[in-house]
């Protein structure tokens, strides 16, 4: 776990996860539904280039790739990543237990995804999440997604939890971004399929090297 410096000197009591590639792993779903929709499409990249479209919202990646068949191609998308879903998602190594801890410790928590509200419940419902989050910002509930702060900020605003006192937790530029406009301390995760280099890149107040590594921020 590395830190760098805080931005406050307040426990922190609330914690923000973004979901997918922190809490769950959906990469092979992720890299599956994009290579099908391409496929339907005739269209070819390399899987290198697929994971850079892992993060940002869909409607944004599909419109920067084709913007006239953009819709017709997120549909393909959501259907595929909607069927497939359970065949392939998973939740990463500690993430119960640290839950369960932190919930235990009082610790107010909430997702933060750029994920449809169904889809986002599939997965968190397939892996066991639902007990843990009573609020869940999705792109449904926001004008503005990642890296916009009002994701962070409106989860905040439901916990009824200040942003001095909160981390958001995330596996993507756009999660730390977010979490810094919405001036809350910030944890990367090193199990990012970007990669820890480019998740230091953006500076996040910490770097988590397994999910417990949580626990000793919050203890300290």
């Amino acid at each position: 776990m590395r830190e760098r410096g805080r931005i406050n000197d307040m426990n922190i009591r609330t914690v923000l996860f973004d979901l997918d590639g922190t809490l769950i792993d959906t990469n092979e779903l992720i890299m599956a539904s994009f290579k099908h929709t391409f496929a339907k499409f005739q269209l070819s990249f390399t899987d290198e280039e697929i994971s850079t479209f892992n993060g940002p919202p869909l409607e944004e990646t599909f419109y920067n790739i084709d913007p006239e068949r953009a819709d017709e191609m997120l549909k393909v998308y959501r259907k595929h990543n909607i069927k497939h879903h359970r065949h392939y998602v998973k939740v990463f190594p500690q993430v119960i237990e640290t839950l369960k801890k932190l919930k235990q410790k009082g610790i107010k928590l909430a997702i933060v995804t750029s994920k449809m509200r169904k889809s986002a419940l599939i997965g968190i419902e397939e892996t066991g999440l639902l007990p843990f989050f009573p609020v869940i910002i999705t792109c449904d509930d926001v004008d503005d997604p990642k890296p916009h702060p009002e994701p962070v900020l409106k989860a905040l605003n439901h916990l009824n939890r200040q942003a001095k006192s909160a981390i958001m937790v995330g596996d993507n530029y756009h999660d730390i971004v977010s979490g810094q406009r919405a001036n809350v301390l910030t944890a990367g995760v090193a199990w990012s399929s970007k990669g820890e280099s480019f998740l230091q890149a953006y500076h996040p107040t910490y770097m988590l090297k397994e999910m417990k590594d949580l626990l000793r921020i919050i203890e300290s």
